[in-house]
């Protein structure tokens, strides 16, 4: 699992732009309660649920690498020019 250059960053905005598509989707509710990894995996899930990133097996999915599965999600997402690609 190869790091990426700015890993924090695009985890973070991959988490709030993941918690802006549940609650669009209406698929969840987050509290303010909720902690980061708790969004994170339902994320993770809900993403794969929607076939828009790939499984892993189940034995794999950890909190390191659900981070940098959603820091990839959301880098692909992004315009080439953007400043966390580079």
């Amino acid at each position: 699992m190869k790091k990426l250059k700015h890993e924090a960053e695009l985890f973070k905005a991959a988490v709030e732009a993941g918690v802006e598509y549940g609650e669009k989707r209406k698929a969840v509710i987050f509290e303010a309660t909720d902690s980061q990894a708790d969004k994170a995996l339902y994320i993770y899930r809900l993403l794969v649920h929607d076939k828009l990133i790939s499984p892993m097996p189940e034995e794999q999915v950890s909190q390191k690498s659900v981070r940098h599965r959603l820091a990839l999600w959301h880098a692909s997402q992004l315009p080439e020019n953007d400043p966390l690609l580079k």
